[in-house]
């Protein structure tokens, strides 16, 4: 049980969670922001004096920043509930032995550290977002070439980042 929910708590819950909100999330935002360089709507907030990073930029990775680890909390729930099932059926043990035994299987550190990586990979989706979505030229080709790139650069940055999270963590939260 006790890798069941540190590699639950630690890598699969952040990590699954970041890569659909990259997938889903991340090419809305570059895509949001590229037609407002297709509208000329960036051009006016310029005109106009109105900084693009504080009102485009900023709202929207503060958003998954916090968001991101609210899906990440959900997500463990349910890796944790499909792992309660699992052991009801092939284990025979109980729900609540389950849950009274988790907490000493599996320290709360990993809980905290999952919720961290998911405010990191949350801002990074989310920078990642902006910068193509900033990058689009005015032209329908360039908006659908900058959303594929951001989904695909913001995937592989959560990646790498997981990576040198297990790296730097690789002591902290074990039973």
């Amino acid at each position: 049980m006790d890798l069941l929910g540190i590699s639950i708590l630690r890598e699969l819950g952040p990590l699954l969670a970041a890569i659909l909100v990259a997938g889903r999330s991340g090419s809305s935002i570059t895509a949001q922001i590229g037609v407002m360089r297709l509208t000329q709507e960036l051009d006016a907030l310029a005109a106009m004096g109105i900084s693009r990073t504080f009102r485009l930029v900023l709202p929207r990775v503060l958003a998954l920043a916090v968001a991101l680890p609210l899906l990440v909390l959900w997500t463990d729930a349910l890796a944790l509930a499909g792992g309660i099932l699992a052991a009801q059926q092939e284990l025979g043990v109980g729900f609540r032995l389950f849950l009274d035994k988790l907490p000493d299987a599996v320290p709360i550190s990993n809980l905290w550290l999952g919720l961290v990586k998911g405010v990191i990979f949350g801002g990074l989706i989310g920078l990642v977002a902006c910068h193509f979505g900033l990058r689009v030229e005015p032209n329908t080709r360039s908006l659908g070439a900058g959303t594929t790139r951001s989904v695909v650069v913001a995937i592989t940055l959560v990646i790498v980042a997981d990576a040198i999270f297990a790296i730097v963590t690789s002591r902290v939260g074990l039973p």
